[in-house]
């Protein structure tokens, strides 16, 4: 309901802005009081303000979990010993698994109304190598539970995968 108001409201505004270019007026920036501009002009403020105001309490409205209180869960696979985890992490926490460390900055999964399920991660994996102290940063963007293949985190030891992101929507139970 509100997303169709706010349609009509952006399409409102659009026809009163392409009016207004075909009208022929010269554009001084001058309107005279009480003509036909002056209440078009007014009615579009008023048009304007409403908008904003829609716009304010669709953002407030909690559209899912906050991102500080969501929960990913990752698949690390160490392909020398073939031994395979799960990792669950928070949005802004990192873990370290020996020479291998796992961040993850984000996770969203799309709503359950939404007819193409998708559930994605930002994740930044870093290795140490042999005889070093320091971590290198192999991998550092989106992971996609449905479409692995189309980030990898190539390494000839580790791989990382989205198993899921643990997030609320409205009228979810």
């Amino acid at each position: 309901m509100r997303a169709a108001h706010l349609g009509l409201v952006a399409i409102s505004a659009c026809l009163s802005a392409s009016c207004g270019e075909e009208s022929g007026a010269p554009d001084d920036g001058y309107i005279l009081e009480g003509s036909p501009l002056s209440e078009a002009t007014t009615a579009d403020e008023g048009a304007q303000g409403a908008s904003e105001e829609l716009i304010d309490a669709v953002s407030a409205e909690d559209v899912g979990t906050p991102m500080e209180e969501r929960v990913g869960t990752l698949g690390l696979l160490n392909k020398r010993n073939n031994s395979s985890q799960d990792i669950q992490l928070a949005p802004g926490e990192t873990q370290t698994f020996g020479d291998i460390r796992i961040s993850l900055r984000a996770c969203e999964r799309t709503a359950p109304w939404e007819m193409q399920r998708e559930t994605g991660a930002f994740v930044q994996v870093d290795v140490q190598p042999r005889g070093s102290n320091e971590f290198e940063r192999i991998f550092s963007g989106w992971l996609f539970k449905e479409s692995p293949s189309l980030n990898v985190v190539e390494h000839p030891i580790y791989d990382v995968w989205v198993k899921d992101c643990a997030m609320n929507f409205p009228g979810e139970e």
